[in-house]
Protein backbone atom coordinates (compact mmCIF):
# COMPACT_ATOMS: atom_id res chain seq x y z
CA UNK A 1 0.00 0.00 0.00
CA UNK A 2 2.81 2.54 0.79
CA UNK A 3 4.63 3.68 -2.52
CA UNK A 4 8.17 4.60 -2.79
CA UNK A 5 7.07 8.34 -2.40
CA UNK A 6 5.70 7.69 0.75
CA UNK A 7 2.39 8.83 -0.02
CA UNK A 8 -0.36 6.12 0.80
CA UNK A 9 -2.78 6.05 -1.81
CA UNK A 10 -6.03 5.55 -0.23
CA UNK A 11 -9.36 3.78 -2.25
CA UNK A 12 -10.14 6.20 -5.18
CA UNK A 13 -13.60 7.98 -5.65
CA UNK A 14 -15.21 6.21 -8.93
CA UNK A 15 -14.88 8.49 -11.50
CA UNK A 16 -16.44 10.41 -14.69
CA UNK A 17 -15.07 8.23 -17.12
CA UNK A 18 -15.11 9.75 -21.05
CA UNK A 19 -16.03 6.73 -22.47
CA UNK A 20 -19.18 6.41 -23.86
CA UNK A 21 -21.57 4.66 -21.32
CA UNK A 22 -22.05 1.50 -22.13
CA UNK A 23 -18.79 1.03 -22.41
CA UNK A 24 -18.18 2.01 -18.83
CA UNK A 25 -20.75 -0.46 -18.12
CA UNK A 26 -18.92 -3.52 -20.00
CA UNK A 27 -15.74 -2.75 -18.27
CA UNK A 28 -17.40 -2.46 -14.88
CA UNK A 29 -18.86 -5.56 -15.51
CA UNK A 30 -15.56 -7.42 -16.63
CA UNK A 31 -13.60 -6.70 -13.86
CA UNK A 32 -16.42 -7.55 -11.23
CA UNK A 33 -16.68 -11.06 -13.09
CA UNK A 34 -12.83 -11.90 -13.70
CA UNK A 35 -12.84 -11.32 -9.82
CA UNK A 36 -11.35 -8.03 -9.03
CA UNK A 37 -12.64 -7.44 -5.41
CA UNK A 38 -9.78 -5.38 -4.06
CA UNK A 39 -9.35 -1.50 -5.64
CA UNK A 40 -11.75 -2.59 -8.20
CA UNK A 41 -11.69 1.46 -9.63
CA UNK A 42 -8.35 1.05 -10.15
CA UNK A 43 -8.11 -1.70 -12.49
CA UNK A 44 -11.05 -0.47 -14.78
CA UNK A 45 -9.35 2.62 -15.03
CA UNK A 46 -6.43 0.89 -16.32
CA UNK A 47 -9.05 -0.82 -18.23
CA UNK A 48 -10.29 2.69 -20.15
CA UNK A 49 -6.57 3.74 -20.67
CA UNK A 50 -6.26 0.92 -22.57
CA UNK A 51 -9.49 1.32 -25.01
CA UNK A 52 -8.70 5.50 -24.94
CA UNK A 53 -4.92 4.26 -26.58
CA UNK A 54 -6.54 2.26 -29.03
CA UNK A 55 -8.24 5.89 -30.15
CA UNK A 56 -5.43 7.97 -30.32
CA UNK A 57 -3.95 6.56 -33.37
CA UNK A 58 -0.59 6.27 -31.63
CA UNK A 59 2.26 4.30 -32.94
CA UNK A 60 3.06 0.82 -32.89
CA UNK A 61 6.41 1.35 -31.14
CA UNK A 62 4.56 3.84 -28.77
CA UNK A 63 2.15 0.80 -28.03
CA UNK A 64 4.40 -1.80 -27.69
CA UNK A 65 6.47 0.72 -25.04
CA UNK A 66 3.46 0.75 -22.80
CA UNK A 67 2.34 -2.63 -22.84
CA UNK A 68 5.63 -3.97 -22.30
CA UNK A 69 6.48 -1.61 -19.76
CA UNK A 70 3.19 -2.49 -17.49
CA UNK A 71 3.97 -5.95 -17.87
CA UNK A 72 7.20 -5.64 -16.35
CA UNK A 73 5.78 -3.59 -13.63
CA UNK A 74 3.40 -6.28 -13.11
CA UNK A 75 5.73 -9.12 -12.99
CA UNK A 76 8.56 -7.29 -10.86
CA UNK A 77 5.39 -6.65 -8.22
CA UNK A 78 4.33 -9.85 -8.11
CA UNK A 79 7.67 -11.25 -7.61
CA UNK A 80 8.19 -8.68 -4.47
CA UNK A 81 4.64 -9.29 -3.03
CA UNK A 82 5.22 -12.17 -0.82
CA UNK A 83 8.37 -10.19 0.63
CA UNK A 84 6.77 -6.87 1.42
CA UNK A 85 7.33 -7.92 5.24
CA UNK A 86 11.40 -7.94 5.04
CA UNK A 87 13.36 -4.30 4.82
CA UNK A 88 15.36 -4.60 1.90
CA UNK A 89 18.59 -2.74 0.91
CA UNK A 90 20.32 -2.03 -2.50
CA UNK A 91 23.70 -2.71 -3.62
CA UNK A 92 25.01 -1.00 -6.69
CA UNK A 93 28.48 -1.16 -7.49
CA UNK A 94 30.49 -2.32 -11.05
CA UNK A 95 30.24 -5.41 -12.75
CA UNK A 96 33.80 -5.08 -13.95
CA UNK A 97 35.00 -5.64 -10.33
CA UNK A 98 37.05 -9.06 -10.13
CA UNK A 99 35.41 -11.18 -7.24
CA UNK A 100 39.00 -11.43 -6.01
CA UNK A 101 39.53 -7.92 -5.53
CA UNK A 102 39.01 -6.20 -1.79
CA UNK A 103 35.93 -4.11 -2.61
CA UNK A 104 34.09 -7.50 -3.78
CA UNK A 105 35.37 -8.89 -0.05
CA UNK A 106 34.16 -5.91 1.28
CA UNK A 107 30.54 -6.37 -0.66
CA UNK A 108 29.96 -9.79 0.19
CA UNK A 109 30.70 -9.29 4.16
CA UNK A 110 28.50 -6.02 4.00
CA UNK A 111 25.73 -7.97 2.47
CA UNK A 112 26.35 -11.30 4.86
CA UNK A 113 26.05 -8.45 7.57
CA UNK A 114 22.76 -7.45 6.28
CA UNK A 115 21.37 -10.98 6.03
CA UNK A 116 21.91 -11.78 9.62
CA UNK A 117 19.89 -8.55 10.46
CA UNK A 118 17.13 -10.00 8.44
CA UNK A 119 17.27 -7.52 5.76
CA UNK A 120 17.14 -8.94 2.21
CA UNK A 121 19.57 -7.94 -1.15
CA UNK A 122 19.01 -6.54 -3.87
CA UNK A 123 21.56 -6.48 -6.88
CA UNK A 124 21.53 -5.72 -10.45
CA UNK A 125 21.65 -9.45 -11.34
CA UNK A 126 25.30 -9.14 -12.36
CA UNK A 127 28.65 -10.11 -11.62
CA UNK A 128 31.85 -7.50 -9.39
CA UNK A 129 30.38 -6.07 -7.00
CA UNK A 130 26.72 -7.43 -7.53
CA UNK A 131 27.47 -11.07 -7.69
CA UNK A 132 29.89 -10.93 -4.47
CA UNK A 133 26.91 -8.77 -2.49
CA UNK A 134 24.56 -11.62 -3.32
CA UNK A 135 27.20 -14.19 -2.80
CA UNK A 136 27.59 -12.97 1.04
CA UNK A 137 23.53 -12.43 1.27
CA UNK A 138 23.09 -16.13 -0.06
CA UNK A 139 20.26 -16.97 -2.82
CA UNK A 140 17.47 -17.02 -0.30
CA UNK A 141 17.70 -13.70 0.79
CA UNK A 142 18.45 -12.34 -2.93
CA UNK A 143 16.92 -10.07 -5.47
CA UNK A 144 18.44 -9.71 -9.03
CA UNK A 145 16.82 -7.43 -11.33
CA UNK A 146 18.93 -7.99 -14.45
CA UNK A 147 18.68 -6.38 -17.85
CA UNK A 148 18.41 -7.41 -21.22
CA UNK A 149 21.41 -5.61 -23.49
CA UNK A 150 22.41 -5.48 -26.94
CA UNK A 151 25.43 -7.64 -25.82
CA UNK A 152 25.75 -11.06 -23.87
CA UNK A 153 24.63 -10.42 -20.28
CA UNK A 154 24.77 -13.38 -17.58
CA UNK A 155 23.07 -13.46 -14.35
CA UNK A 156 25.60 -14.15 -11.34
CA UNK A 157 25.86 -17.65 -10.28
CA UNK A 158 24.37 -17.24 -6.75
CA UNK A 159 20.64 -15.80 -8.28
CA UNK A 160 20.72 -17.43 -11.64
CA UNK A 161 17.74 -19.69 -12.34
CA UNK A 162 16.26 -18.21 -8.63
CA UNK A 163 12.44 -16.82 -8.98
CA UNK A 164 13.72 -14.05 -7.54
CA UNK A 165 15.47 -12.88 -10.61
CA UNK A 166 13.77 -10.20 -12.71
CA UNK A 167 15.15 -9.78 -16.33
CA UNK A 168 13.95 -6.11 -17.72
CA UNK A 169 13.87 -4.86 -21.23
CA UNK A 170 14.07 -1.58 -19.93
CA UNK A 171 16.12 0.42 -17.63
CA UNK A 172 13.77 2.65 -16.51
CA UNK A 173 11.42 -0.21 -15.17
CA UNK A 174 14.60 -1.56 -13.70
CA UNK A 175 15.65 1.70 -11.65
CA UNK A 176 11.70 2.14 -10.46
CA UNK A 177 11.90 -1.28 -8.78
CA UNK A 178 15.06 -0.61 -7.37
CA UNK A 179 13.94 2.81 -5.78
CA UNK A 180 10.18 1.35 -4.54
CA UNK A 181 11.64 -1.63 -3.12
CA UNK A 182 14.54 -0.56 -1.06
CA UNK A 183 14.97 0.76 2.65
CA UNK A 184 18.57 1.36 1.64
CA UNK A 185 21.44 2.31 -1.00
CA UNK A 186 24.75 1.23 -0.66
CA UNK A 187 27.22 1.98 -3.33
CA UNK A 188 30.39 0.91 -4.18
CA UNK A 189 32.91 1.98 -6.66
CA UNK A 190 31.57 1.68 -10.33
CA UNK A 191 30.97 3.88 -13.45
CA UNK A 192 28.50 5.28 -15.53
CA UNK A 193 26.00 3.04 -14.39
CA UNK A 194 26.90 3.49 -10.66
CA UNK A 195 26.76 7.21 -11.26
CA UNK A 196 23.55 7.16 -13.32
CA UNK A 197 21.98 5.15 -10.21
CA UNK A 198 23.58 7.01 -7.14
CA UNK A 199 22.54 10.60 -8.40
CA UNK A 200 19.21 9.30 -9.39
CA UNK A 201 18.75 8.50 -5.69
CA UNK A 202 19.55 11.84 -4.36
CA UNK A 203 17.94 13.65 -6.76
CA UNK A 204 14.32 11.57 -6.27
CA UNK A 205 15.00 12.34 -2.58
CA UNK A 206 16.12 15.51 -2.84
CA UNK A 207 13.01 16.73 -4.87
CA UNK A 208 10.41 14.61 -2.32
CA UNK A 209 9.68 12.16 -5.07
CA UNK A 210 10.63 9.72 -3.21
CA UNK A 211 10.95 8.88 0.42
CA UNK A 212 13.66 9.51 1.98
CA UNK A 213 16.10 6.51 3.20
CA UNK A 214 19.90 5.66 3.79
CA UNK A 215 22.48 5.82 1.53
CA UNK A 216 25.59 4.69 2.01
CA UNK A 217 29.05 4.53 0.62
CA UNK A 218 31.56 1.81 0.64
CA UNK A 219 35.06 0.79 -0.62
CA UNK A 220 38.25 -1.20 -0.26
CA UNK A 221 40.10 -0.90 2.83
CA UNK A 222 41.64 2.53 2.55
CA UNK A 223 40.34 3.40 -1.04
CA UNK A 224 39.79 6.87 -2.40
CA UNK A 225 36.54 6.40 -4.76
CA UNK A 226 34.04 8.29 -2.61
CA UNK A 227 36.42 11.26 -0.90
CA UNK A 228 37.53 12.04 -4.61
CA UNK A 229 33.48 12.16 -5.76
CA UNK A 230 32.71 14.44 -2.86
CA UNK A 231 35.50 16.71 -3.45
CA UNK A 232 33.54 16.96 -7.28
CA UNK A 233 30.20 17.90 -5.24
CA UNK A 234 31.86 20.38 -2.49
CA UNK A 235 34.74 21.97 -4.46
CA UNK A 236 32.22 22.48 -7.98
CA UNK A 237 28.87 21.89 -7.68
CA UNK A 238 28.10 23.49 -3.78
CA UNK A 239 30.60 26.15 -4.63
CA UNK A 240 28.50 27.04 -8.07
CA UNK A 241 25.74 26.86 -5.50
CA UNK A 242 24.03 24.17 -7.42
CA UNK A 243 23.72 21.74 -4.03
CA UNK A 244 23.14 23.12 -0.94
CA UNK A 245 24.41 21.84 2.41
CA UNK A 246 21.35 20.36 3.69
CA UNK A 247 21.89 17.84 0.14
CA UNK A 248 24.86 16.44 2.08
CA UNK A 249 22.67 14.81 4.18
CA UNK A 250 21.23 12.68 2.04
CA UNK A 251 24.46 10.13 2.02
CA UNK A 252 26.53 8.72 4.44
CA UNK A 253 30.80 8.08 3.48
CA UNK A 254 31.59 4.83 5.83
CA UNK A 255 34.84 4.24 6.48
CA UNK A 256 34.26 0.62 6.90
CA UNK A 257 31.38 -2.50 7.37
CA UNK A 258 30.85 -1.89 10.87
CA UNK A 259 29.81 1.85 9.86
CA UNK A 260 27.84 0.95 7.41
CA UNK A 261 25.92 -1.75 8.88
CA UNK A 262 25.20 0.71 12.02
CA UNK A 263 24.20 3.81 9.29
CA UNK A 264 21.27 1.80 8.20
CA UNK A 265 20.26 0.19 11.37
CA UNK A 266 20.14 3.44 13.66
CA UNK A 267 17.94 5.18 10.87
CA UNK A 268 14.95 2.49 11.57
CA UNK A 269 16.09 2.40 15.70
CA UNK A 270 13.10 5.24 16.63
CA UNK A 271 11.78 6.08 13.47
CA UNK A 272 9.78 3.58 10.87
CA UNK A 273 8.18 5.48 8.31
CA UNK A 274 6.60 8.39 6.92
CA UNK A 275 3.43 9.46 5.04
CA UNK A 276 1.64 12.62 3.67
CA UNK A 277 -1.83 13.66 4.67
CA UNK A 278 -2.47 16.41 2.82
CA UNK A 279 -0.16 18.80 3.52
CA UNK A 280 0.90 16.99 7.03
CA UNK A 281 4.04 14.92 7.02
CA UNK A 282 3.22 12.11 9.70
CA UNK A 283 6.66 10.49 11.05
CA UNK A 284 5.97 6.96 12.42
CA UNK A 285 7.82 6.00 15.42
CA UNK A 286 8.37 2.51 17.17
CA UNK A 287 8.72 4.74 20.44
CA UNK A 288 7.00 7.95 21.62
CA UNK A 289 9.42 10.35 22.88
CA UNK A 290 9.88 12.21 25.71
CA UNK A 291 8.29 15.77 26.65
CA UNK A 292 11.57 17.24 26.53
CA UNK A 293 12.77 15.41 23.45
CA UNK A 294 9.76 16.85 21.13
CA UNK A 295 10.45 20.22 22.59
CA UNK A 296 13.80 20.33 21.42
CA UNK A 297 13.13 19.06 17.88
CA UNK A 298 10.94 22.41 17.68
CA UNK A 299 13.45 24.55 18.64
CA UNK A 300 16.13 22.45 16.53
CA UNK A 301 13.77 22.45 13.03
CA UNK A 302 11.38 25.54 13.66
CA UNK A 303 12.91 26.44 10.09
CA UNK A 304 11.12 23.43 8.55
CA UNK A 305 7.59 23.87 9.91
CA UNK A 306 5.65 26.62 7.25
CA UNK A 307 3.39 26.55 10.56
CA UNK A 308 2.32 25.11 14.00
CA UNK A 309 4.98 22.78 15.47
CA UNK A 310 5.83 19.64 15.67
CA UNK A 311 3.00 17.24 17.64
CA UNK A 312 3.58 14.06 19.13
CA UNK A 313 0.26 12.06 18.86
CA UNK A 314 -1.62 8.65 17.46
CA UNK A 315 -2.44 7.34 13.80
CA UNK A 316 -4.73 9.93 11.85
CA UNK A 317 -8.31 8.85 10.07
CA UNK A 318 -6.50 8.50 6.89
CA UNK A 319 -4.22 5.60 8.10
CA UNK A 320 -7.15 3.84 9.06
CA UNK A 321 -5.64 1.54 5.34
CA UNK A 322 -2.62 0.64 7.46
CA UNK A 323 -3.66 -1.35 10.55
CA UNK A 324 -0.53 -2.79 11.43
CA UNK A 325 0.79 0.11 12.24
CA UNK A 326 -2.35 1.89 13.82
CA UNK A 327 -0.67 1.54 17.25
CA UNK A 328 2.48 3.51 16.09
CA UNK A 329 2.93 6.99 18.22
CA UNK A 330 3.30 9.54 15.11
CA UNK A 331 4.96 12.98 14.95
CA UNK A 332 3.20 15.45 12.96
CA UNK A 333 4.24 18.39 11.64
CA UNK A 334 3.25 20.90 8.42
CA UNK A 335 6.44 21.19 6.89
CA UNK A 336 7.85 23.53 3.95
CA UNK A 337 8.06 20.99 1.00
CA UNK A 338 11.55 22.34 -0.68
CA UNK A 339 14.17 21.80 1.77
CA UNK A 340 14.22 17.36 2.02
CA UNK A 341 18.00 17.34 3.09
CA UNK A 342 16.43 19.00 6.39
CA UNK A 343 13.93 16.11 6.78
CA UNK A 344 16.94 13.47 6.75
CA UNK A 345 18.25 15.55 9.52
CA UNK A 346 15.34 15.56 11.52
CA UNK A 347 15.16 11.55 11.27
CA UNK A 348 18.42 11.55 12.87
CA UNK A 349 17.50 13.70 15.55
CA UNK A 350 14.83 11.37 16.41
CA UNK A 351 16.62 8.64 16.62
CA UNK A 352 18.91 10.08 18.89
CA UNK A 353 16.14 11.93 21.05
CA UNK A 354 15.78 10.58 24.26
CA UNK A 355 12.21 8.41 24.27
CA UNK A 356 9.30 8.41 27.05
Amino acid sequence: MEDFTGTIQDQPARRLWTLEAPFDERVRALVRDWGATKTPELVEEMIVTALKMARDEMSVADLKLMNRSLKEMRYAAKIFAPYAHFRKVVVFGSARIPPDAPESKVAEEFAHRMAENKYMVITGGGEGIMGAAQKGAGREHSFGLNIRLPFEQHANEVIEGDPKLINFNYFFDRKLNFVKESHAFVLFPGGFGTMDETFEVLTLMQTGKARVIPVVMLDRPGGNYWQTWMKFLTEYLRKLGLVSAEDFSFFKIAPDINAAVHEILQFYKVYHSTRWVGEQLVIRICRRLSNEAVTELNRQFSDLLREGEIVQGSALRPEKNEPEIWNLPRLILTPHRNNFGRIRQLIDAINLASVA
